[in-house]
């Protein structure tokens, strides 16, 4: 993937990794448009970084998708770039639990990135150099069990982003997932940078654009913090990493 003379859009990017993504890409000289629910936090963003764009968007409603990526075509013509980041994490309690809860993460989590894929593709097929990066976690592949159905959209969007590159084999489309451990954002509470537990998103965001920087680009993205959780099963760590996610709680 080439790091400059982009246009890419990122969702999610009012806040945590993809504010941080979205920062460092402009920082380069990449034209950069960030969309997301709330236009406050997006404004932010803007406000702090002149020349970025930004755009409202609803995940949720697939019209407001089909809609958005026809605007922001017409509006941005060179897109070459999506960054699917957007996403939602809630504690559960399966013994109890709510599905309108689980509805909700499968929506955002999985079928977000999936229609704006879907939606936007053609266009990106028709670009020189492309390229769909999706954010998905180190629990795609050691799941949290107070958070099941955030691992379990993790996991998918990580097995569809897997089938997703070899269906673009032979096309301009560059098909990357970016892999994070655990970083402090607002995506829950208590994710201080003070905490050992989680990387910076400062420090995180320089050490995956490092590895963004080599070439060829990596399929995956994974930075030193994650490469436990990343290859668990493959090094016989699956179950010690199980029982360590399993003791850790969250406050709802």
């Amino acid at each position: 993937m080439k790091l400059t003379d982009n246009t890419i859009l990122i969702t999610g990017g009012g806040s945590g990794i993809g504010r941080g993504l979205a920062e460092a890409f402009h920082a380069l000289g990449n034209r950069v448009i960030i969309a997301g629910r709330r236009q406050h936090a997006l404004d932010k963003v803007t406000d702090a970084n002149p020349g970025m764009a930004s755009m409202t968007l609803d995940l949720d409603d697939p019209d407001a998708i089909q809609s958005f990526v026809e605007e922001v075509t017409k509006l941005h013509p060179t897109l070459n770039v999506l960054i699917n980041n957007a996403g939602i994490m809630r504690p559960e309690n399966l013994k109890a639990p709510q599905v309108a809860d689980a509805e909700a993460i499968i929506t955002t989590n999985l079928l977000g990135p999936i229609r704006v894929t879907a939606a936007l593709l053609p266009h990106l097929l028709k670009q020189p150099s492309s390229a769909i990066l999706n954010v998905s976690s180190g629990l795609a592949f050691v799941p949290f069990p107070v958070t099941p159905t955030y691992s379990a959209t993790k996991a998918a969007l990580h097995s569809y982003t897997v089938s997703l590159r070899v269906h673009l084999r032979g096309t301009p489309v560059e098909v990357i997932e970016i892999i994070p451990p655990a970083v402090a954002t607002d995506l829950t509470p208590g994710r201080s940078p003070t905490n050992p537990h989680f990387m910076s998103v400062e420090d995180y965001i320089a050490e995956t654009m490092q590895i963004l920087k080599t070439k060829p680009t990596p399929a995956e993205i994974n930075v030193e913090r994650v490469k436990f959780l990343r290859f668990a099963e493959a090094t016989g760590n699956f179950d010690k990493a199980l029982e360590m996610l399993s003791q850790v709680t969250l406050s709802r």
